[in-house]
């Protein structure tokens, strides 16, 4: 069949505009749009079309952005994609826009918005030392920064209780361990309340109304993470409120105007699993969704009254729309379609499907077919494997820019959630460790043969795509795998991984131990990590490679793609390189979106 060919930059460029969210009064709208090429921050009236710019950014988007009362937004910025993040502020006039953070090479983090404490945020930073953050107060009047307590150099993040005071803290012991320690009241020291080793894990995800309890996601001794009440003081599990057989608990709803618990969420293979303890959240909920039938719904804000909503509905062939939902008008109001230029008629279906590995594990896939498929007379097609990143982390249903480009280039598309993807348990997790380039690799290697055997796959023109560690997939698919592939595309991907645990960034080094037990130790696991390292095998590659690369990358160095770049070339093999000086880990700055798909387009067409 005929398929328009849409142009690429439909698929990639800036959204007109993005990332709304609601002032806590319900009265202003905020969003992300295009100014010279790069994502800024605007706000209008709700009532008006006209709106007023923040930020006019020119070298790189704003990271993101939030509201801190009604008439102030807080937003980060890095440089080139280093990461080291500064915090910025400015009222939704335009007027004191300030860095609150001016310090080089320094990275912030937001610790708590302090929604219901006027003038005040608590922060994070690795000011003092470049490995571990501190937490500090500050005064959004002043810009006073005031550290609240100092970092032992184990400590990892940070829970305030709801009067904003910091009652938690995570650690890391003997490289290995994660330890919980907790106080009562903010004048007291912390005292280490559990101990165990990183492989289990229970999350304070809030406190109860009354700061006594937690609510907490847990998965000791058990294998999915499930939600609990718990004794923040003991760790003792008062009450199991919520357990799925099948997938770990990923997100809680709370209330805090009516200060109450309403749901709690998993992600499922394709639809979110809901599971509600508030009736009155539960109608709502329903009653929106009902609005768009066959869509994925979600809200994504509201006011502090909880009675204006904001809305995203999309699906695997829409890239979304916002709505703007206000319960005493009871009809959704659209805002702004993320990409009006796409045609949903022409997009294609991404499907839900399962592939069982050479070893047992049944693991969750997508597959997103070309309009040029025929399921009742199918002939095998071109396929491009895509893991993803993490890799402990997962891919979803829904739309995605690259699968929409590469099946509207004639391209079938598998992303596969190999072992190790979170999400689905402790042994589907732990069944990752020191399993790079080996039984991770047999996964992605097995949706290959599960494609063949479907006959959706063209055995000689099946090609590999991936970033960060897909990238490191990617690599090492051809290397240990020569015979699957006939060329791949790596983008920031790790290709040592002696080099790789060398250069990662200084605030990563605490966790370099459970990283040892993750992926080996450089001493101890030497011949495993030799085995699994794409760039010490580079000579076993013999099909077209397509490398790309941040100049400023603080995760995967770019030593990383010039050794693999250096070797391949030594050896004869012909492959591309594309280095951006003003980018990190991954293109951000849409001309060079632009240049990375229309390399990958000319090279896909060239060898695939």
């Amino acid at each position: 069949m005929s398929v328009r060919q849409i142009p690429l930059e439909d698929f990639f460029r800036n959204s007109p505009q993005a990332a709304f969210q609601l002032s806590p009064d319900g009265k202003n709208l905020s969003f992300m749009a295009p100014y010279q090429d790069r994502m800024n921050i605007f706000v209008r009236n709700l009532d008006k079309e006209e709106a007023t710019q923040l930020t006019h950014e020119t070298e790189r988007s704003v990271a993101g952005y939030f509201w801190v009362d009604n008439t102030r937004i807080l937003f980060m910025k890095d440089d080139g994609g280093d990461e080291n993040y500064h915090l910025f502020g400015v009222n939704i006039d335009g007027s004191d826009l300030r860095c609150y953070t001016p310090f080089d090479g320094v990275r912030v983090r937001i610790i708590d918005d302090l929604e219901d404490i006027p003038d005040q945020v608590l922060i994070g930073m690795n000011k003092r030392n470049p490995e571990v953050f501190d937490p500090y107060r500050l005064d959004l009047k002043t810009g006073e920064l005031t550290q609240l307590a100092e970092n032992p150099g184990n400590w990892q993040g940070w829970m305030t209780d709801h009067n904003g005071v910091l009652r938690s803290v995570t650690a890391i012991v003997d490289g290995v361990n994660t330890q919980i320690l907790y106080r009562d009241h903010d004048d007291e020291d912390f005292r280490a309340v559990l101990t165990t080793n990183f492989k289990e894990s229970v999350e304070f995800m809030i406190f109860t109304p009354d700061n006594k309890y937690v609510y907490a996601a847990t998965n000791l001794g058990r294998d999915k993470s499930v939600l609990v009440l718990m004794d923040p003081a003991t760790c003792e599990e008062i009450e199991v409120l919520y357990e799925n057989p099948i997938y770990d608990i990923s997100s809680i709803s709370y209330s805090r105007k009516r200060k109450k618990l309403l749901g709690v969420f998993c992600s499922g293979h394709k639809e979110p699993v809901r599971h509600y303890f508030d009736e009155e959240e539960k109608n709502l909920k329903e009653k929106m969704r009902n609005f768009f039938p066959g869509l994925h719904c979600g809200m994504t804000d509201c006011d502090k009254a909880e009675e204006k909503y904001l809305l995203y509905v999309g699906s695997d062939r829409n890239k979304g729309a916002y709505y703007y939902y206000d319960i005493h008008e009871d009809q959704p109001r659209k805002i702004a379609n993320l990409s009006p230029w796409l045609n949903e008629e022409e997009m294609v279906e991404m499907e839900a499907v399962k592939y069982t590995t050479r070893d047992g594990l049944e693991l969750e896939a997508y597959l997103s077919l070309p309009k040029s498929f025929d399921k009742k007379n199918p002939t095998p097609h071109p396929v491009i494997i895509n893991p993803h990143g993490g890799p402990w982390a997962r891919d979803y249903w829904g739309f995605d820019s690259v699968v929409q480009f590469l099946c509207n280039r004639g391209y079938a598309v598998f992303n596969m959630n190999f072992r190790g993807s979170t999400g689905y348990g402790r042994k589907f997790l732990e069944a990752s460790y020191k399993e790079w380039g080996r039984k991770m690799q047999d996964d992605i290697s097995d949706g290959v043969a599960y494609l063949i055997k479907e006959g959706i796959a063209d055995p000689k023109r099946v090609a590999i795509y991936g970033a960060s560690y897909g990238g490191y997939a990617v690599l090492a698919g051809l290397a240990f795998t020569p015979e699957l592939y006939c060329c791949g595309i790596d983008n920031c991907g790790v290709s040592n991984l002696f080099t790789f645990m060398k250069t990662i960034p200084p605030y990563w080094k605490p966790m370099l131990e459970m990283m040892y037990e993750q992926v080996g130790n450089p001493e101890t696991d030497h011949d495993l990590l030799a085995a699994a390292s794409p760039a010490l095998h580079a000579d076993k590659i013999r099909v077209p490679l397509f490398i790309a690369q941040g100049a400023n990358d603080p995760r995967v160095n770019k030593a990383e793609s010039d050794q693999m770049v250096e070797a391949l070339r030594k050896n004869g093999v012909e492959v591309e390189y594309m280095v951006k000086e003003n980018e990190g880990h991954g293109f951000h700055n849409q001309e060079n979106r632009f240049d990375f798909y229309r390399g990958m387009e000319k090279f896909l067409a060239k060898h695939l």
